[in-house]
């Protein structure tokens, strides 16, 4: 067992939290039961799972904790994609993003590959 908050790619993954939540109050009031409230389970998703898994007993599960956290990734990465393709984000917004998403992932990737 360890404390989330001194994981860096846990640090990272909340502040793309923050990111996706500052982000997604400009979308259309449409997507309030849509495409918001999908970007913000799913990036939430990440830094969950990551605390999660750092209350589990054993590393086995704490690494099945971190592969859900990539899968979480991967899916807030096409979530981005949709909206930028859906142009309710300028282009430097989703790729920023999209950059930091891609970035918490390989952080998880890198350190799964310790187990």
């Amino acid at each position: 067992m360890q404390d989330f908050r001194n994981i860096e790619f846990w640090r990272k993954a909340h502040v793309l939290v923050l990111a996706i939540y500052r982000e997604t109050q400009s979308l259309p009031k449409e997507e309030v039961f849509g495409l918001t409230i999908q970007l913000r389970r799913s990036a939430t998703a990440i830094a969950t799972r990551i605390a999660e898994g750092c209350g589990r007993e054993n590393n086995l599960e704490f690494a099945a904790d971190l592969r859900k956290a990539q899968a979480s990734c991967n899916e807030l990465e096409y979530l981005i994609e949709l909206a930028k393709d859906l142009t309710y984000w300028k282009p430097e917004s989703s790729a920023k993003l999209m950059a930091e998403t891609i970035e918490v992932r390989k952080m998880i990737h890198g350190y799964l590959r310790k187990f």
